[in-house]
């Protein structure tokens, strides 16, 4: 299951309306990739569609959609948002994460 907190609704509404998508809808598609400077990086996108293959949760009236490989990485995270003057945007507070990097945008095991 991936959580994601009221702050973290509030700035994905907005940017779904403001690209096209619709928050009933759409969806926001979450996953892992090797790179950044902890070895593994997170990756934020909005989708129209999901594969058969993903793993599909809805939290806070928000349909998140995971590739069954990045799901292994993620499972327990919650998806937060910090902005303000020292804000970060999109945060992953992920319990599987041994180390971050200081951007807190990449992460190992």
């Amino acid at each position: 299951m991936i959580k994601v907190s009221d702050t973290a609704k509030t700035k994905i509404s907005q940017l779904m309306t403001e690209e096209g998508f619709n928050i009933e809808h759409d969806y926001v598609r979450v996953g892992v990739k090797s790179g950044g400077c902890s070895g593994l990086s997170y990756e934020l996108n909005f989708d129209h569609t999901h594969d058969e293959n993903d793993k599909l949760f809805e939290d806070n009236l928000v349909k998140i959609i995971v590739d069954k490989k990045s799901f292994l990485y993620l499972v327990g995270t919650t998806l937060e948002f910090s902005g303000g003057l020292n804000g970060k945007g999109f945060v992953f507070n992920n319990p599987n994460a041994n180390r971050t990097c200081g951007c807190g945008e990449s992460f190992s095991l």
